[in-house]
């Protein structure tokens, strides 16, 4: 499969169970290739990648859920809980600290750089997920759930947390998306 044709796969799967259609070392060895692959500003390495898989993904879920005291669905929080895992996508503050004193006149663009940098590893792991034949779906549960994450995971301080992927073997496939026009979206500029 293509990247393009994996871009074109990749959907929000909510629908996912604990069997993954490949072995579980595969899917740790996409998520360790797409973080020493995907590049980043000065190169600063500032992406980190926690999988939380077996046990730990249903005290992850199951915290999660009593962190927020009821007021997200409990349908949804199981509907992650039932995947094979979770990757956690931080980025290590120290290392963003470290440039913004080494280059001061960037200073204010590091964490940004991160932020991308850590949105270009989500949709590359998210796409290889999707060509393993792995759905996955992104959340964004931080930073309500940043102390439990350090907690359950041990995670230092100087991470922060960017995005939750729950991933897992594909129930049924989501509904198909709307073409929409483009043109709207992207523009062409010639001589």
């Amino acid at each position: 499969m293509s990247m393009r044709e994996a871009l074109k796969s990749r959907r929000s799967y909510y629908n996912i169970k604990k069997e993954l259609p490949v072995a579980e070392e595969e899917v740790i060895r996409l998520v360790e290739d797409a973080t020493e692959l995907v590049p980043d500003a000065f190169n600063m390495k500032s992406s980190r990648v926690v999988i939380v898989m077996g046990e730990k993904q249903d005290q992850l879920w199951g915290k999660i859920y009593d962190l927020f005291g009821g007021k997200v669905p409990k349908e949804k929080i199981d509907g992650f809980r039932a995947g094979a895992g979770t990757l956690l996508y931080f980025y290590d503050a120290s290392v963003v600290k470290g440039l913004q004193e080494r280059f001061p006149a960037y200073a204010d663009n590091f964490t940004v750089w991160a932020n991308q940098a850590s949105a270009m590893l989500q949709i590359s792991v998210w796409a290889g997920l999707r060509e393993l034949g792995v759905g996955a779906s992104l959340q964004h549960y931080n930073p309500v759930i940043d102390g439990l994450v350090r907690e359950l995971c041990g995670v230092p301080e100087n991470y922060v947390l960017v995005a939750q992927m729950p991933f897992g073997g594909i129930v049924s496939e989501p509904a198909p998306k709307e073409k929409e026009d483009i043109t709207k979206r992207v523009k062409v500029v010639r001589d």
